[in-house]
């Protein structure tokens, strides 16, 4: 999969919803309950991270879901992205990005967002082929007014952020037009997940899914 090709589908996976929810999964028994919760609110595309030992298995069984669009987040070398592809998922998410992070996602055909927080990191990625990318960490780099900022002069490359983003600021970066999406934990908060409150998570997700963009 080219560069191109990989950022048009990222691109609509970004577009489903104006959230992807970013996921940390420690119970495999709650994970596709998660997700059909989750999907159910309006927020198909999810971001299962990589930072549990179940989180593979968790991309598995979320991927059975119907309507839901499940990537692995935290891929951070070569076997992540053979082993997220290998469990189904369908996009993948990286903090940065490396020759060897994008060599891997290009001959494994995984769309990839590729986390850039800075000009000469977006014009890299840009360089090679790719016009969607992750802001990362978001609020820690200058939030909205930087994410604005670069898009002045690189208004052909479009975001999303991750990392600080919540309810509260979702907006500002939303309606910047270089921001396609969010990514953010605050719908899918630990203890409605432990407490199996999927009505809760739902309603959240559905508070998230109705932000305009």
């Amino acid at each position: 999969m080219t560069p191109e090709i990989a950022s048009k589908k990222a691109k609509a996976v970004c577009l489903l919803a104006p959230v992807v929810p970013v996921l940390v999964i420690d119970d495999l028994d709650k994970a596709q309950a998660l997700a059909k919760a989750l999907v159910a609110g309006g927020l198909p595309a999810l971001e299962v991270t990589l930072r549990t030992d179940c989180a593979l298995d968790a991309i598995r069984e979320m991927a059975l879901v119907e309507g839901g669009v499940v990537g692995a987040g935290t891929l951070l070398t070569s076997a992540d992205v053979e082993a997220a592809k290998a469990a189904g998922a369908q996009f993948g998410v990286s903090p940065g990005a490396t020759d060897r992070i994008l060599d891997a996602c290009e001959a494994n055909d995984l769309p990839l967002l590729p986390g850039a927080a800075t000009s000469s990191e977006v014009m890299r990625l840009l360089e090679r082929g790719y016009t969607v990318q992750k802001f990362f960490p978001a609020e820690a780099n200058g939030g909205a007014p930087a994410l604005k900022a670069i898009g002045a002069p690189l208004p052909q490359v479009s975001f999303c952020p991750t990392g600080g983003v919540s309810l509260k600021n979702a907006n500002d970066y939303l309606s910047l037009p270089n921001t396609l999406c969010v990514g953010g934990s605050w719908v899918a908060p630990k203890d409605k997940v432990e407490n199996a409150d999927w009505t809760g998570i739902t309603a959240l997700a559905r508070e998230a899914a109705s932000l305009t963009r």
